[in-house]
């Protein structure tokens, strides 16, 4: 028999297969479609087709994939967390201290030596202050200036142009990565000269547990501990220009077409009850979530640092649990032991 011959005594078997097959398709959207109404979780990628494209649960579907665990912190992993304080703090590492008498108000964990992440920008504006240099001169943004630390991202594109001051201003108020190691790139020596500079102000302040490798805070080599933090707020506190950006709750740059409005990492300093002097936030997994402040409670003017906080909202909740600690009792004179007797009973 010719092929043709095979074809046509075929084609009424093929015929009869190909209609079975369309009766078992619209029955089975049929049986979907009814489903569906009942139970619209379940939904059907190929209805009439079972196994590979057999219905999927979506609620099952979330429930089965796995949880992604948050890197653990260095403070947690030296297990500082377990610490209890009278205050209750979030915090693993927390310092307070009187500016004008140096009085410890509450300490816990102050000698503790962990990554400091953003606040390492305190130390790139004091550097850039000592400097001197012009804060009108242009720079402009580079690939150099790209994050490859941690991959955070940045609205700063490379090729954009600001001041120098308006460089410093995003780096202190809303923590600009590529604001501050572009200060730190184009420092007079570059970056090795910059970082060099840094530590070398670290040692003359006394801060003899502190270490920077970067002008942002990205890296996790850059720590110190809060009895160190305690006198780089304090130095920086007398500089007028620090004080002013670090507290700033809004700005705005010209960047080519655009206009871009950035705000403080910090929610304190729209808060009318804080009178906040100077501040800066900062994180990274490594160090978890940190605060350095100074301001005024009950009449004294503080220095208030929070180390590896365990949630974004908690250093500030620290703060506000101190404030509210010293407000209950301006007078004390030795808080520290007082709080320790509260915590024994």
């Amino acid at each position: 028999m010719s092929v043709l011959g095979m074809l046509l005594v075929a084609a009424p078997t093929i015929a009869q297969a190909a209609s079975s097959r369309a009766k078992v398709v619209k029955t089975k959207k049929a049986v979907v479609i009814k489903k569906q109404r009942h139970a619209p979780v379940v939904q059907s990628t190929r209805a009439a087709t079972p196994g590979k494209y057999a219905s999927v649960d979506r609620k099952s579907m979330l429930a089965s994939r796995p949880l992604v665990t948050p890197r653990a912190s260095f403070g947690q992993l030296a297990g500082l967390h377990l610490d209890d304080d009278a205050l209750n703090l979030k915090s693993s590492v927390a310092l307070v201290v009187d500016q004008d008498t140096s009085e410890v108000l509450f300490s816990k964990n102050d000698k503790a030596v962990l990554p400091i992440a953003s606040l390492t920008k305190l130390m790139t504006g004091v550097v850039i202050r000592d400097a001197n240099l012009s804060m009108d001169e242009l720079i402009t943004v580079s690939q150099e200036d790209v994050d490859t630390e941690k991959g955070s991202s940045s609205r700063l594109r490379v090729g954009s142009v600001l001041s120098r001051g308006e460089l410093l201003h995003l780096a202190l108020m809303s923590s600009e990565n590529r604001a501050a190691h572009a200060l730190g790139r184009t420092f007079p020596g570059g970056l090795p000269v910059f970082t060099g500079l840094m530590n070398a102000k670290a040692r003359a302040l006394g801060m003899k547990d502190t270490r920077y490798v970067e002008p942002t805070g990205l890296s996790s080599a850059n720590q110190s501990s809060a009895q160190d933090l305690v006198k780089l707020v304090d130095f920086a506190h007398r500089d007028a220009l620090l004080r002013e950006l670090t507290t700033s709750t809004g700005y705005q740059v010209e960047v080519g077409a655009r206009t871009l409005q950035y705000n403080n990492t910090n929610r304190l300093v729209k808060n009318p009850t804080w009178d906040i002097g100077l501040q800066k936030t900062g994180y990274i997994s490594e160090a978890g979530q940190c605060l350095v402040m100074q301001a005024q409670v009950a009449g004294r003017k503080l220095i208030m640092v929070f180390l590896d906080s365990a949630g974004k909202l908690s250093r500030l909740g620290d703060a506000e649990r101190v404030r509210s600690w010293i407000e209950s009792a301006p007078s004390r004179t030795n808080s520290l032991i007082e709080a320790r007797s509260l915590m024994a009973h």
